[in-house]
C-alpha cells in the first residue's frame, strides 16, 4: 500500500525558523532604535555636560580606553550631534518606521519587505556620517554597530528565496 504525503496548508506557508528570528530581532532593533533616537534628542546637552565633566574630573592615571571613550573628540562628536538633533531625529525615526515596514512585509514573505528593511537599516548610519562625521564609527560601539550591521544585511540576504514579489 502506497501512502501519499499531504503536506499541511499551514505547514506550507510557515515562515521559515531564520527568518522568524531576524524579524523577531529587528522588531527589538527597532524599539531599542526608537528609545535611542528620543532620548538622545531630548537628553543631548545634558550629556554633553557629563562628558565634559568627567573628561575634567579625569585621572591621570586612567586606563587608556578610558581616556579614548571621554575625549575632547568625543565630546565634539556629542555637540555635533546635538547641533543636528532635528535631522538625527527624522532619520533616525524614519530608519525604525522602514525596518519596522519591512520585517512585517517580510513576515508576509514579500520582496519588498527585504529592500524597505535595508535601506531602514543603512539610512541612519549614512545620515549620522553626513551630519556628525563617520568618526563616530571608529570607536568600539561604532565598529560593534557596523558589524551587527553587516551579519543582518547578510543573514537576511540569505533568506530571500523565501520572500516573493
Amino acid at each position: 500500500m502506497e501512502q501519499e504525503h499531504t503536506m499541511n496548508p499551514m505547514e506550507e506557508n510557515k515562515l521559515p525558523t531564520t527568518l522568524n528570528v531576524l524579524t523577531i530581532l529587528t522588531f527589538i532593533g527597532c524599539a531599542i532604535g526608537l528609545i535611542t533616537s528620543v532620548s538622545t534628542f531630548f537628553s543631548g546637552e545634558k550629556n554633553i555636560a557629563k562628558m565634559e565633566e568627567a573628561y575634567n574630573k579625569m585621572d591621570p592615571n586612567t586606563p587608556q580606553f578610558v581616556k579614548d571613550m571621554v575625549s575632547p573628540e568625543k565630546i565634539e562628536l556629542m555637540k555635533l550631534m546635538e547641533a543636528n538633533k532635528y535631522p538625527m531625529l527624522i532619520f533616525g525615526l524614519l530608519g525604525v518606521a522602514l525596518c519596522l515596514m519591512g520585517a512585517l512585509q517580510m513576515r508576509k514573505r514579500k520582496m519588498q519587505g527585504y529592500y524597505l528593511w535595508l535601506i531602514g537599516e543603512i539610512l541612519p548610519f549614512i545620515t549620522a556620517g553626513i551630519f556628525v562625521g563617520f568618526g563616530m564609527y571608529s570607536g568600539f560601539m561604532g565598529i560593534f554597530g557596523i558589524v551587527v550591521l553587516i551579519i543582518m544585511v547578510l543573514l537576511y540576504t540569505m533568506q530571500r528565496k523565501h520572500l516573493t514579489n
